[in-house]
């Protein structure tokens, strides 16, 4: 820190400068040696330009649309409305040369924001061994399984309780992963915020696994990860400090409502935040089992009582036309389809959520999804969950379902 406080690193407008010069610098460069290499090689879907000398220019995108039916009512009679929309619109580009370099960003149209805009370099192509690969920008912390599961390629249609309320999500900053046959590492420091400006301050954040079997249709994952951060107060318009606060919740694992049943309302004054996770996978053919608890514990300032939360969930999946869910870098990918009539599974999810803590009545609540999925191809997919909930918070008491469909295309 400088003096009066002042950051000695750059702030978020300048981490924007250093990822748009990297981009530019990169298309340059290769624009230019690649321009007397010969003829470039155009590829239609997915759209991707393969120059000669091996980079591949691509465009990405995830598109997906909802429709969710509620039946019952949140607490004293609210109403859960039916609704339909866009969930995900996101569209990216990326420039890569194997096996030394990638660069990506991305930008959710639906959402207005930046997903993962992030620089990722080969170690084995800049020191001529491999030690792992280095990315700078903004990406998602190293911390919670599914969390950390591509948009593209979730199981359910939405994460479960304990990854919404407790998931820290996007910041900038640099990350390190390590991977080898039996076990993967993860270690990242994010000291800015993320690109739309908000969530300042410092995370420090691993993530450790072993995997004693890594083959395809056969995996065992056994991990745990931590983070601390410690967030930033913020001098507002008006010359006044606003101190770091945090606020627990989640939605009844269906995005196209507001409702939330768990709330631990607004925790200020907050010193450090402290997560820890346990995480497992198993895939055995065309069968899984995944499961993951988290736990949260706020520290605050001004000796005001800290608070801790914690969940967890487990789930299960069957290829009923036999394929296997995919694995790669610690994380689970969409299945290949096999059969001209693509691929089908069916899963079952199990979560639970307790913010009735350090005398907080933030609510408890568990909840059963039924899911089916059916991947057609490699790039469309379609979805259904039907939800049960069972929630109390005090005196109060729910249990609404909720039915979601969901049409995904992404290349």
């Amino acid at each position: 820190m400088a003096p009066g406080g002042a950051r000695l690193y750059p702030t978020g407008k300048r981490m924007k400068y250093i990822l748009s010069s990297l981009a530019l610098s990169l298309l340059a460069v290769h624009a230019s040696a690649r321009a007397d290499d010969g003829e470039a090689k155009l590829a239609a879907w997915p759209p991707k330009i393969t120059f000669a000398g091996g980079t591949e220019l691509s465009l990405g995108g995830n598109l997906q649309y909802d429709a969710a039916t509620f039946s019952g009512e949140g607490y004293a009679g609210a109403a859960l409305e039916d609704d339909d929309a866009w969930r995900r619109q996101e569209i990216g580009l990326t420039l890569r040369r194997k096996g030394v370099y990638d660069f990506g960003a991305t930008f959710d149209f639906q959402a207005k924001t930046w997903s993962d805009v992030a620089l990722r370099l080969e170690t084995k192509a800049l020191f001529g061994r491999d030690a792992g690969k280095l990315r700078i920008g903004q990406m998602k912390l190293p911390l919670g399984f599914e969390g950390n599961t591509g948009t593209r390629h979730v199981s359910m249609m939405e994460p479960s309780l304990p990854t919404q309320a407790f998931y820290q999500n996007r910041r900038s900053g640099i990350d390190w992963a390590f991977e080898r046959e039996r076990y993967i590492a993860n270690v990242g420091y994010f000291f800015e915020s993320d690109l739309q400006g908000n969530n300042k301050g410092d995370t420090a954040a691993f993530r450790l696994a072993w995997t004693p079997r890594k083959a395809a249709g056969d995996v065992l994952h056994l991990g745990i990860a931590a983070a601390q951060e410690r967030p930033d107060s913020e001098v507002n318009g008006l010359g006044v400090t606003v101190h770091p606060s945090v606020r627990w919740r989640a939605k009844p694992e269906a995005t196209l409502t507001s409702y939330r049943f768990v709330d631990s309302g607004t925790l200020s004054r907050v010193d450090r935040i402290d997560r820890t996770g346990l995480e497992v996978l198993w895939i055995r053919g065309p069968w899984s089992l995944q499961g993951e608890y988290l736990r949260q514990k706020t520290t605050r300032e001004l000796g005001r009582p800290s608070y801790s939360a914690d969940g967890g969930y487990v789930l299960a999946s069957w290829l009923v036309t036999g394929e296997s869910r995919g694995y790669s870098g610690g994380n689970v990918t969409n299945p290949k389809p096999k059969g001209h009539y693509g691929a089908v599974e069916l899963l079952a999810r199990y979560s639970r959520i307790d913010l009735d803590s350090d005398g907080i009545a933030g609510g408890r609540e568990h909840n059963w999804t039924l899911g089916a999925n059916w991947y057609i191809t490699p790039y469309f997919k379609f979805q259904a969950n039907y939800v049960k909930s069972d929630a109390t918070r005090g005196a109060l008491s729910a249990d609404p379902s909720v039915f979601q469909l969901r049409a995904q295309m992404h290349f």
